[in-house]
């Protein structure tokens, strides 16, 4: 049991899908060619003037109200001064001293039900720089993300473990794909963190030296980085070298190495020499911005409730399904179709999800919600054994855009449930084990599993299982 107690807050930040940037009218497209998407405002260039977006300010009202937080009707931006190669203005435009989003939380799931709050400190809005890219020994600069809008979600300190900060950003990652306000692709980098870890003796309340992690965009390297901050800042701590080895900075992480590395020493907020933007005025909030904003979606935790009491899922089935808005909506969408929602839910958690496993996200599934739900509803009607029903899921896999009557038809599994041809078979069997039968009715009754399996033999597995049995028992018995 280690004597430490590990402490983390995370800051987010997440790329906002507006159609331009969040201060001029450039497109928001950064992914084509080089420095196409930029104007006067985003290259910073002498008299020019920001504008600022409303959908932005709008988006992040959304995520306010969605983490039950204070939405501050003025808000006001800042000049934060520092330079980068990818920053032309030499300052960034951001809200410090009153942000739009401040006093959230939102709750972290585990795997046995319970739950934690984390807090939220503050999300606020503000302007992303441009990408270094470094070929050789030279470096270029691409300002088309430059300018693009940013909404900054900084955590208060209370999580315990890798484990909770990457179950915290999961959550967090699921409320903005519900919203709707960013794509939140980490491989992009439109939902990427910085990660500030530090240590301290178990039951002190003192927040020692943190360090931040620069610019994590994959859950896993999160938990590895956090591992092994932690165990480096343990070390030094145990071997009497805290103070010399671990001091406040910035470091990356190398995936190779599983091992983070000295980037620069971190700036204290005085270093960027904060005051308000002269270029701005405040940001005040309408009665009909802050109505329209209000109107969110059903998030996971409510919707997880919902299936619970109205589906009768399990718990942990429900958390599942919530834990992606593709996974619920593909859920939703089968149930809509007719399939019942506890099969549905476990042909799409474990039949679909085990398949799609290490080859393809839901989104780009062969099968659709349709056709898995048309799939579910065959089984219930009798129409195909559970056991077909992997069979047909196979083939659609190896089929697209399949029917999945016709591939029933093809595959040939369809069900036997008419009474007079299961009796017939039933007859057959029943006259070919004489012996066994008066066995049964001297009171072996363990040999009825004997007969079933003889008859879905001899149907070569076309019979309605259910029907056997129940014809069966009716031959036996008479």
């Amino acid at each position: 049991m280690s004597a430490f107690e590990v402490v983390i807050g995370l800051e987010i930040h997440v790329q906002l899908n507006t159609k331009t940037k969040i201060f001029c009218n450039c497109a928001t497209s950064f992914a084509d060619r080089q420095n196409i998407h930029t104007c006067p405002v985003c290259l910073g260039l002498p008299g020019a003037l920001p504008v600022l977006n409303k959908e932005a300010v709008k988006k992040a009202m959304m995520f306010g109200y969605a983490i039950e937080a204070t939405v501050h009707r003025k808000s006001i931006f800042n000049r934060k001064n520092y330079f980068y190669p990818d920053l032309p203005k030499g300052y960034q435009i951001s809200q410090f001293e009153v942000p739009i989003v401040e006093n959230g939380h939102l709750m972290i799931d585990f795997d046995d039900g319970s739950q934690k709050r984390i807090g939220i400190t503050r999300a606020h809005l503000e302007e992303d720089a441009g990408k270094n890219i470094h070929e050789g020994r030279h470096s270029l600069v691409d300002l088309n993300r430059a300018g693009t809008p940013l909404l900054e979600i900084v955590s208060e300190p209370d999580m315990r473990s890798a484990d909770e900060a990457v179950r915290y950003l999961k959550k967090l990652h699921a409320i903005v794909r519900y919203l709707g306000i960013s794509d939140a692709n980490m491989q992009e980098g439109s939902f990427r963190c910085d990660v500030n870890v530090s240590i301290r003796p178990k039951g002190d309340e003192k927040l020692y030296t943190r360090v931040e992690i620069k610019n994590m965009n994959s859950f896993r390297f999160i938990h590895q980085a956090i591992g092994y901050e932690v165990e480096r800042q343990i070390e030094a701590w145990e071997d009497g070298v805290y103070d010399e080895e671990v001091w406040q900075e910035t470091r990356l992480f190398d995936p190779d190495k599983g091992e983070t590395r000295s980037m620069r020493g971190k700036e204290e907020s005085a270093d960027y020499r904060y005051f308000p933007e002269p270029d701005l005025l405040p940001v005040i909030l309408d009665e009909e911005m802050i109505e329209e904003a209000k109107q969110i979606p059903e998030m996971p935790d409510e919707k997880r409730a919902r299936y619970v009491k109205d589906f009768g899922l399990r718990e942990y089935d429900a958390a599942v399904i919530t834990s992606e808005v593709e996974m619920a909506r593909y859920f939703e969408t089968m149930v809509e179709e007719g399939a019942d929602p506890k099969e549905a839910a476990k042909w799409l958690t474990i039949e679909l999800q085990g398949r799609l496993k290490g080859v393809a996200a839901l989104e780009s599934s062969p099968v659709t919600a349709k056709q898995l739900a048309a799939i579910v509803k065959r089984i219930a009607d009798g129409t195909i054994s559970g056991k077909a029903g992997k069979e047909v899921l196979d083939y659609l896999f190896e089929h697209e855009g399949a029917d999945v009557d016709e591939a029933i038809e093809k595959l040939g599994l369809k069900q036997v449930s008419d009474d007079n041809a299961i009796l017939a078979l039933i007859d057959d069997v029943l006259a070919a084990n004489a012996e066994k039968v008066e066995e049964y009715k001297g009171g072996k009754e363990k040999l009825f599993g004997f007969f079933v399996g003889q008859v879905m033999k001899a149907s070569k597995g076309s019979a309605n299982p259910g029907k056997v049995n129940q014809l069966l028992k009716e031959r036996l018995n008479r």
